[in-house]
């Protein structure tokens, strides 16, 4: 009698973030298939079976940590009020990412880098560039603008995660305010 195959429409889903844990623990250079199943205790056949290389279980981590940072980042836009300071808010935004979740961040733009080595990673890292552009779009007057600001933005973060610095509000929001126009209540406490 031929053994059963058990059910588990999971086993992708787990192996994902499976894969995002092994790289926070181990960094990209420790991401395998071995490691990843027994992170994520399922046969290492499971692994091999739904990603074929070790870029595909990077390629799937970078998208979930991705598609994760992007939504919270639209939901952070949409809680905004119509006449935020941008610059305020954006700084409050990269300070919180490095006080409150500097782990997370830095897994984060560890994933987001890997795309300097591994051209499978390119096209997931660029929705990511693209998307906060996107996002930022939404309060600046143009295209430009809001791609420059995403860089500035993604710039400040990660000198911040390098250097080990604390940020402070005010030197980001007055880094931030000549590209989001925050002329506007920059002196105000929230802006």
């Amino acid at each position: 009698m031929a053994p059963t195959r058990r059910h588990d429409p999971e086993r992708r889903t787990r192996m994902v973030d499976a894969a995002i844990r092994v790289v926070d623990a181990h960094g990209i250079a420790g991401l395998s298939h071995r490691r990843v199943a027994a992170e994520a205790d399922v046969p290492l056949g499971s692994t091999t079976y739904h990603f074929a290389s070790r870029e595909d279980l990077l390629v799937a981590a970078l998208r979930r940590v991705g598609d994760r940072w992007l939504a919270d980042v639209a939901a952070w836009e949409r809680a905004l009020p119509a006449d935020a300071p941008l610059a305020g808010e954006l700084a409050r935004l990269v300070q919180e990412s490095l006080t409150g979740g500097r782990a997370r961040t830095r897994l984060e733009y560890e994933l987001y880098l890997a795309a300097l080595r591994h051209d499978a990673v390119q096209p997931v890292a660029a929705e990511c560039v693209d998307g906060l552009a996107a996002i930022l779009r939404r309060r600046t007057p143009d295209d430009a603008t809001a791609r420059a600001l995403a860089a500035l933005t993604d710039g400040l973060t990660l000198q911040l995660l390098l250097t080990g610095r604390t940020p402070d509000h005010a030197e980001l929001r007055t880094l931030l305010a000549p590209l989001a126009g925050a002329g506007v209540n920059s002196s105000s406490p929230s802006g």
